[in-house]
């Protein structure tokens, strides 16, 4: 034990302190970046979440159902393999590169607007989900006092009010997954600064780039 702690107290230093310039403009552009690319999803996540827990709370047919297990694939697959997924749908050859080519460009992949479109998907399931439970639990007994009233008008004044604390969670979710979220990203952004180099990844090249990295991890496993 003291040897392991020995050779990793050095390394541990060079690595937490000696390589890295933490006021550097390539981190700051990462960070930029990163809360950027954040913030652009959760408005999202939101916006698409709460319309679409609501439909999934009120329906119970196959067709909601199908719905609901497309959602939670981002939490069954590797985020590798969903990252890989919406490479091939955002490249030229795909919808994205359709969608693309209106403004002039050949693909969605290896841009912002394309990480975006990942990382909403990917925590698309932490979102909808909390959310359509407290539609659930909240009932209709809210309702059946107010008499017969439109679904959206529903929505709106009745149970998005009582559900608003739940709202709060899932944007913070959000918010955190996209900013921790690595594979995805990495799969479809490309790694590229300045554009899609978010902090997540910087931080994952650094440790590969570090000689002390490899020295902290190798006898902490080993």
């Amino acid at each position: 034990m003291q040897a392991i702690t020995g050779r990793v107290s050095r390394p541990a230093f060079i690595f937490g302190l000696t390589h890295m310039d933490v006021f550097s403009a390539e981190i700051a552009q990462s960070v930029a970046l990163t809360i950027e690319l954040a913030s652009v999803t959760t408005v999202i996540l939101l916006v698409i979440g709460v319309p679409l827990a609501w439909w999934l709370a009120r329906s119970k047919t196959l067709l909601s159902e199908a719905v609901t297990t497309m959602i939670a694939l981002p939490l069954v697959l590797p985020p590798t393999a969903l990252g890989f997924c919406l490479l091939v749908l955002l490249g030229p050859n795909g919808p994205g590169g359709v969608l693309a080519s209106l403004w002039g460009e050949r693909t969605l992949a290896f841009t912002f607007a394309g990480i975006v479109i990942g990382s909403v998907l990917s925590a698309l399931p932490l979102v909808v989900q909390p959310i359509r439970n407290a539609f659930v639990a909240i009932g209709d007994h809210q309702l059946e006092t107010t008499g017969r009233v439109s679904s959206l008008y529903a929505l709106i004044t009745i149970r998005g009010p009582l559900a608003r604390l739940e709202f709060v969670k899932a944007a913070v979710v959000g918010f955190s997954h996209t900013i921790g979220t690595f594979g995805v990203v990495m799969m479809i952004g490309g790694n590229i600064p300045g554009r899609t180099k978010v902090l997540s990844a910087y931080v994952v090249d650094y440790v590969q780039a570090s000689p002390g990295a490899r020295q902290v991890c190798l006898p902490a496993v080993w």
